[in-house]
Order: C-alpha cells, then structure tokens, then sequence
C-alpha cells in the first residue's frame, strides 16, 4: 500500500507556522523538504558581535537575561562528514555566539540558535502551529511531527547556509522559568535555499525568512516582532547581501501590517490560479537592510509604537 509522503514548504508567519502541503503516493516513507547562561567566546573573530537590545530603563532584576554557556555546533552529530572551509568555520563560530536579548513589558527574551537539546520542544511548537493553520485534527500530531523533525534536521546539515533561531521567554516574576515562545528559519545564501520554495519564489541566493511562529500562549507581546529583529541582525553580520525576503499569507493582516512597518515592502503576489493547489495566495515582501559595518557596543532599544504579536 502505497504511503502517503508529506511534502513541507514553508513561508513566514510571525504568528505562526505555515508549511504548505502536498500528498503524494510513494513506494515508501519519504521526507520531500522545500526550502542557559552563555559564556562569551574565548577569542574573539571577524564574525564575533553581540546583539544585544535592551531597553536603557531595564534594571539587573532577578528576570534579567545572563549570559549563556559556550556551546560548540562542531560537535553535533547533524554535521556529518562535509568539511567546512574555513570561512564556513568562521560563520558557525559566528552562530555559536549569537544571541539576541530584549526586556519586554511582561518579561524577558533572548532568541539565539537552535541547538540539539531545543530540538524537540521546537519540532512540537511548530507541528502544533502547523496543525493549527491547516485546522488539522491533533490526532495528526505525531506523524506531523515526525515530518518536522526530518526537515529541522535536514535544514541543520546546511549549517552555517541556513538556521533556525529559537526565542526562550521569562515572564516578570513568574515562577515557571523559561520556557520556548517562539522560532523562525533564516536562509543566507543559496547554499541555504531550500529545495522547493513557495510561490512567488525568492532569489535562491538572498538572504529570505521563513517558518516563524510563536507560542500560542505568548502571542500579542511583541515575540513575533523580536524573532524578525533578531532574524534581521543576524543576516547583516552573515551576508554581504542586504535584501532579505519573506513571504506573507494575503488574508493574515496583523503580520502583513508589522512587516510594512518593519520596512518591507510588496514586490510580486500569488496569482488566483495558486487557489486551485488549495494553498492560500501570498505576497512576496522585500526589505533592503541598512549597510552596518559594525555592531555597536552599547545597547539598542527599539524606537516607536511596537506592534505585538
């Protein structure tokens, strides 16, 4: 009996995942992909920043962000045998150090890279937020995530051509600690680019932002904003490339409204005739990122009316 294989192409939806579908009859199981306190490195490289976007009112409470523990993707097992070039060694050294940390009204973020003892918690937030754009029934939940898990762990081979960020959340004197609030992909180049990516497609070898979403419970305090910020800063230290792409589903106006503001800008929409695949239409969104040599040492607070998400 012929198995049905799940084909995965993602775009972005900073309120939450949305991988397309398409079943297709295979002679067997196939994974069809389309596109804690943390010490500073003990020496420093070319691609080695901070990034760190704390509000200048925030104080050394007991919620405060502290740094993380030194954690080394080299020894992963999701690399395999690819030898890296040297320039390749020096971005994931570059990943390894990322982190991205914001005070927020209710509690504290910090986004950096997924890591393996993430990769669970992640594959569940987005099979639950997949099964819930689809309105899909929760019984799918496991074969779902088993889908996901292979395409997490196929996106990890292209390190350090693509990532996933995860967002972890501390509410203001909650005693729950941290927990996962949000994720997104970040494709750098076209060694990064996914296989199949959705319509209307991207320049493959552009920096493009996919898959984002945020815990259901977390969503409207500005995590979605934050997962874009830090997808943003990220990119401008990896590439030379500063036009990043996105895409935005046409009837999800509350993202639609936060990346005008972030400065993106429409430049091609799904035509009718998507409709007839049972997808939803989408816009092609373009953002030129402002030229940065340098991150600044001191902390940035963002400017202006935040939209929460």
């Amino acid at each position: 009996m012929a198995a049905a294989a799940l084909k995965l192409s993602p775009y972005s939806d900073p309120r939450q995942q949305c991988f397309q579908t398409e079943f297709k009859p295979t002679k067997g199981r196939t994974f069809l992909s389309s596109r804690n306190p943390l010490l500073p490195l003990p020496k420093p490289h070319r691609y080695s920043f901070k990034c760190c976007c704390l509000p200048s009112s925030s104080s050394s409470s007991t919620n405060s962000i502290t740094p993380f523990q030194y954690y080394s993707f080299l020894d992963e097992p999701f690399r395999g045998s690819r030898v890296l070039t040297n320039e390749e060694l020096e971005k994931l050294k570059a990943l390894e150090s990322f982190v991205y940390l914001q005070e927020l009204e209710s509690g504290s973020l910090w986004v950096r890279v997924m890591r393996t003892e993430d990769l669970d918690l992640t594959v569940r937030l987005l099979a639950l937020s997949f099964a819930e754009s689809m309105f899909m029934s929760l019984q799918y939940e496991t074969l779902l995530r088993f889908f996901v898990n292979q395409y997490l762990l196929e996106r990890r081979a292209s390190m350090p051509h693509a990532v996933t960020l995860v967002g972890f959340y501390r509410e203001q004197g909650g005693k729950r600690g941290e927990e996962l609030a949000g994720t997104v992909e970040v494709c750098f180049d076209k060694r990064g680019a996914t296989a199949s990516p959705p319509t209307p497609t991207a320049p493959n070898s552009s920096p493009y932002i996919c898959n984002m979403t945020v815990t259901k419970e977390l969503r409207r305090r500005g995590i979605g904003w934050h997962l874009l910020k830090a997808s943003e800063e990220l990119i401008s230290r990896m590439t030379s490339s500063k036009e990043v792409y996105l895409h935005c589903r046409m009837i999800d106006e509350a993202p639609f409204n936060m990346y005008i503001k972030a400065g993106y800008n429409v430049i091609q929409t799904d035509g009718v005739l998507i409709l007839l695949t049972l997808q939803r239409r989408k816009y092609l969104m373009c953002k030129k990122l402002p030229v940065s040599n340098s991150f600044p040492e001191s902390c940035i607070s963002e400017s202006g009316e935040e939209i929460n998400v």
